[in-house]
């Protein structure tokens, strides 16, 4: 049995200990914690997540749209994940010309009709040297298939930055070709759109490094005789398997590859004979490479 003095003792430690820890919570409360609202006060606001940074431009509205030229709040193509392999590699069928067999370049030259100067080997021609190139040969209407392979991305790039080059039909028409995997840009600029006009369906993209496809069908525009504009030019594009245009028109010439319409500039039609070149693009010299491209004369006039 325990004395009184003890008994005291231990009453008098535990009722210290108990006056200790209130003493405690109170000071814990007054430093950390808020008062409650007052009654009908507004709950405070969450911080917002920074937004997204998309580049891009509002100056002038598409025609016939009510989106802008290069918008970036334009909505992004929704990402699928194409098939393992497409057409890679495919051989050009018997009535196919081939423009590139990863041998020489005797089938193109340079932008002003000079010798074409990228470099080529393994297989492959990698954009250098200066200028665009292009093919000698033109076609009315035509099935071109290409395979490109996009470079590594160096350091923090992203958009625009990113492996941009593209295929431009007679200098006028361009199907835009980067690096539009797990990265975005203005849609209508992405890998897969008609450049400043109309963006992908959606976004197949390949991770660099990879080779990847277009397959296109493009038909000419024409003019009658009295000058007017009665077809326009027609492009179907078929990225990595995925249909990605689809008998799109174009709305003009695309801004800002030399074919009357400056960068940021209004697309119009430029009158010019229906036999068009294909012309490959050096974007700020992107290491963007290029194997196994053949065309097949569609002759849809002829046969209409």
């Amino acid at each position: 049995m325990k004395s009184k003095f003890f008994i005291q003792h231990g009453m008098n430690l535990h009722a210290r200990v108990l006056a200790f820890l209130a003493v405690l919570a109170m000071t814990s409360y007054s430093s950390s914690a808020q008062p409650p609202p007052a009654a009908g006060a507004p709950a405070a606001a969450v911080p917002a997540a920074p937004a997204e940074h998309i580049e891009g431009f509002k100056e002038h509205l598409i025609a016939g749209s009510k989106w802008y030229q290069h918008d970036p709040d334009r909505p992004q193509p929704p990402v699928v994940t194409p098939g393992a392999a497409f057409s890679q590699g495919a051989p050009p069928p018997s009535d196919a010309e081939t423009l590139f067999d990863g041998k020489d370049l005797s089938k193109w030259q340079g932008s002003g009709g000079q010798a074409a100067n990228w470099k080529v080997q393994d297989g492959y021609v990698e954009v250098s040297g200066r200028g665009d190139i292009r093919t000698k040969g033109k076609w009315s209407d035509f099935q071109l298939h290409v395979e490109f392979s996009e470079p590594n991305p160096p350091g923090n790039l992203h958009g625009q930055a990113r492996g941009n080059s593209g295929i431009l039909i007679n200098n006028m028409y361009e199907v835009q070709i980067g690096d539009s995997y797990q990265d975005k840009t203005y849609p209508d600029g992405q890998a897969g759109a008609l450049y400043g006009q109309m963006p992908p369906l959606v976004n197949p993209a390949k991770p660099p490094g990879e080779w990847q496809t277009y397959d296109i069908i493009f038909e000419a525009p024409r003019w009658n005789a009295t000058n007017e504009l009665v077809q326009k030019a027609c492009i179907t594009v078929l990225f990595n398997g995925v249909v990605v245009q689809h008998r799109t028109e174009f709305i003009g010439s695309t801004d800002g590859i030399g074919g009357g319409v400056n960068y940021r500039g209004v697309s119009k039609y430029t009158q010019h004979e229906p036999p068009v070149f294909v012309q490959l693009q050096n974007h700020n010299a992107n290491p963007v490479r290029f194997r196994n491209i053949w065309i097949r004369d569609l002759n849809l006039a002829e046969r209409q």
